[in-house]
């Protein structure tokens, strides 16, 4: 059985202006894979607590990257308020199906949003693992300064090609069939969940095997 554990904030930094990175230290953390989330909970002082789930943004530690929601329970929390050296409670690794496990497939990414982050999580164990694995990422965010990991997405790196289409500035783009591949590539889609059924239905009219289709879904 997962069990809760106590984790203490480390480090933070500001993603974009509404989305926090978190680097927590999380005593006896068995490890995680790629892909995988965890359950935060928090606890008022009258004992009332509330709990979402959030993905892992790398392999190499308990990192996560949360965007505030103005009407959340959790977000605006971990976002504004938590501070370096306070604690929360983590339950996790979370998840078995929707990871990536160093190996030489083609990968095709396709983020939406905050749906970034697992894939991010994706994109470091590969360049960890020294994989040769091609890995395209097809990133769908409103605008230009919403992009998580923009600087570290922009660096070129061997074997890694991203593109990124913007729905709120000039000239305004949705995801189509002309910006993914045919069928080949093992394929991981996150993001909201009526991008994700769209991105999902293009893959399969491009010809790809469902099998090889891999969604993560938040949001109604």
């Amino acid at each position: 059985m997962i069990r809760w554990r106590r984790a203490r904030l480390a480090a933070a930094r500001e993603e974009t202006p509404t989305a926090r990175t978190l680097i927590f230290d999380v005593e006896d953390w068995p490890g995680h894979l790629a892909g995988q989330h965890v359950d935060v909970r928090l606890t008022a002082p009258d004992g009332y607590t509330a709990q979402r789930s959030y993905s892992l943004a790398t392999t190499e530690g308990v990192e996560l990257t949360v965007e505030g929601l103005p009407d959340g329970e959790v977000s605006p929390y971990l976002v504004g308020e938590l501070a370096v050296g306070d604690e929360i409670e983590l339950r996790g690794p979370v998840g078995g199906w929707f990871v990536w496990r160093p190996g030489t497939a083609p990968v095709l990414l396709v983020a939406g949003g905050s749906g970034i982050v697992p894939l991010m999580a994706m994109i470091r164990a590969r360049r960890k693992a020294g994989s040769a694995a091609p890995f395209q990422l097809v990133y769908s965010v409103r605008t230009p300064d919403a992009r998580y990991y923009g600087d570290e997405l922009d660096r070129p790196e061997q074997g890694l090609s991203v593109t990124h289409l913007y729905t709120r500035v000039e000239p305004r783009r949705r995801i189509g069939k002309e910006d993914l591949p045919g069928p080949g590539p093992d394929v991981f889609v996150c993001g909201p969940t009526g991008f994700v059924e769209a991105v999902a239905d293009l893959l399969l009219d491009l010809g790809h095997d469902p099998a090889r289709i891999r969604t993560e879904r938040f949001g109604g």
